[in-house]
């Protein structure tokens, strides 16, 4: 009897745990968005994903999220592995549950110089031949697409912290034309789509926010087709400013694009504690916060929205836990902190 009882109070003790660590929010985070004059709330995934019936149950409702990103099968590795051989079959099938379920998608990603197949990272490319190639991927892909996407991530990530611009495949051969090129070809191919630059560490005061307003005010005096800028925001626990987030997203919607965070997650150093929950809840708040006081902040993605699929460990080992929903796909506080950025509850 004694050793059920410790037994029982363990259990008990445990389910307090659980309890204190699962959010208390009944409202559903895309209508809340879209009540607070968004125009969603929304996750990425990615394929294997979706043979899970638990995750898609959640993923599927368009209450809860009204937008979907592929988080792999739109990369470049992904539609043209190999030269002029494209297969659309994984960005298909995110298209296909999106449209099934009402969802608005964000292509993700054109241009970008990780995740390439072989034969563009190492070719022997002249200024001619590169352009070609990038002409045929952009082309061939958003005109796959055309009529379905609400915006594209043309150009991902092509900016150092530093401000400079990073020196990959595309930069050494063409210069920062690329962007101008890839920008042009998706605009031909569907000019329906809204065209963004995604990139990370936007989020704070320096360098590189400043160089992204100049490549965008250099890119609209010379007449290219750009509406956006994605600020990826992968948070560390804590390192979060609301001010500094705002007022950056505020200097490029001052030019008249739009702008979205496109890839929220906030990383804990594990294991996580009920207080490190506490304050992921109010780093999740500051940020959407942030884009309810700018109108033109579009829209609020998850990279993910459970701790089950989260990128971050196998990134940064030691860390996790960075996402709303726990693993076994429970919300958790930072759910109420979203709600509460949407000023709901």
């Amino acid at each position: 009897m004694m050793l059920y009882l410790r037994v029982a109070a363990l259990l008990a003790l445990l389910q307090l745990a659980v309890a204190a660590q699962t959010a208390t929010s009944t409202v559903t985070l895309n209508t809340a968005a879209k009540a607070a004059g968004k125009l969603y709330f929304g996750s990425a995934t990615d394929n294997p994903e979706l043979t899970d019936s638990a995750y898609l149950a959640i993923l599927r409702d368009t209450a809860m999220f009204g937008q979907l990103t592929p988080g792999n099968s739109m990369k470049w590795d992904a539609i043209e592995p190999e030269q002029n051989v494209f297969d659309f079959t994984g960005g298909d099938q995110t298209v296909a549950l999106a449209e099934a379920t009402g969802k608005i998608i964000r292509g993700h990603n054109l241009v970008w110089h990780s995740q390439l197949p072989d034969w563009v990272m190492y070719g022997d490319w002249t200024p001619n031949t590169l352009t070609s190639v990038i002409e045929t991927h952009v082309r061939t892909e958003v005109s796959h697409y055309r009529g379905k996407m609400y915006a594209w991530d043309v150009v991902n990530e092509p900016l150092n912290d530093d401000g400079t611009m990073r020196a990959d495949v595309f930069y050494n051969i063409l210069n920062s034309s690329y962007i101008t090129l890839a920008l042009q070809t998706a605009h031909a191919a569907d000019p329906y789509a809204k065209l963004y630059i995604n990139d990370y560490n936007l989020e704070y005061t320096g360098p590189k926010i400043n160089a992204m307003v100049q490549l965008v005010e250099d890119l609209l005096a010379a007449g290219a087709p750009i509406h956006g800028v994605g600020f990826e925001s992968h948070f560390i626990l804590g390192d979060v400013s609301g001010t500094q987030l705002q007022t950056n997203m505020e200097r490029i919607t001052a030019l008249g694009l739009e702008v979205a965070v496109t890839e929220l997650d906030v990383r804990i150093q594990l294991p996580a504690t009920d207080a490190n929950l506490e304050q992921q809840k109010a780093d999740y708040t500051t940020v959407v916060q942030a884009c309810m006081a700018v109108p033109g902040c579009v829209g609020v993605t998850v990279w993910d929205y459970t701790d089950k699929y989260t990128w971050i460990p196998a990134a940064f080992p030691g860390q996790g836990e960075a996402c709303p929903w726990d693993a076994n796909l429970l919300p958790k506080p930072a759910y109420d902190g979203i709600a509460m950025g949407f000023n709901a509850s």
